[in-house]
């Protein structure tokens, strides 16, 4: 019976420990600010000494207040991020947040972020969003919803989700929240179709269920970043 006991309580601990790390590490101190320079290599970044720390360390003149160009994007969206790399004091903080510019007709195409939730707001014009969830017995779902000027939506973490103006004579702006100081983008085409070596095209043309030469016109692509 005590084994039993013993084994369950084990069992319990390890299935709260593993919901506890599933996201960025609590800080264990006020702050950490990273290290630029430090050659050691750990999981985030090592804490600059806090005698060295100033206000700067946690300041960015962002101008989020300033539109972007999203003229030369070939989707028509802008994403301008602060995190870690930006702001060094947001080390082991678990937060970060992007602002995003929409072209008319433009997007922020299917992409993931691996180590995030998302909250997303909208600052000015209409979005319509989405994110398609894991494989089930019945398939992914999608969950869409169009939204307007200061409307919410959140995209769970590590699904794939996108945004769309769908508006043909008006940009649109949001800014984003995620929890994690750095969440990491996966862009779906871009990984997909312009991997460096490239994924090989009997691999994308079984999984796609196309010809090789439409994998290769699709892999001849330019697949361009929108985040800076």
């Amino acid at each position: 019976m005590a084994t039993s006991t013993y084994f369950l309580l084990a069992a319990f601990l390890a299935l709260l420990a593993s919901q506890v790390i599933a996201s960025d590490p609590s800080p264990l101190q006020d702050f950490c600010v990273a290290d630029e320079h430090s050659p050691v290599r750990v999981n985030g970044f090592v804490c600059k000494d806090p005698m060295a720390v100033n206000a700067d360390d946690f300041f960015m003149a962002a101008n989020l207040d300033k539109p972007r160009d999203t003229k030369t994007s070939k989707v028509g969206s802008n994403v301008t991020l602060v995190n870690v790399m930006k702001i060094r004091g947001l080390n082991t903080l678990g937060i970060s947040l992007a602002r995003i510019d929409y072209a008319p007709l433009g997007e922020n195409p299917p992409h993931t972020h691996p180590r995030a939730t998302e909250i997303l707001t909208v600052l000015e014009g209409t979005l319509y969003v989405g994110f398609v969830t894991s494989n089930t017995d019945n398939g992914n779902k999608l969950f869409t919803k169009v939204l307007n000027k200061g409307d919410v939506f959140v995209f769970p973490e590590g699904l794939i989700h996108f945004q769309f103006n769908p508006v043909h004579d008006k940009p649109a702006v949001a800014l984003a929240a995620l929890s994690s100081q750095n969440p990491g983008v996966i862009t779906i085409a871009n990984a997909i179709f312009g991997s460096k070596p490239p994924i090989s095209d009997d691999v994308l043309a079984k999984a796609f269920q196309v010809q090789k030469g439409t994998i290769d016109w699709l892999q001849a692509q330019f697949w361009e970043n929108n985040h800076y």
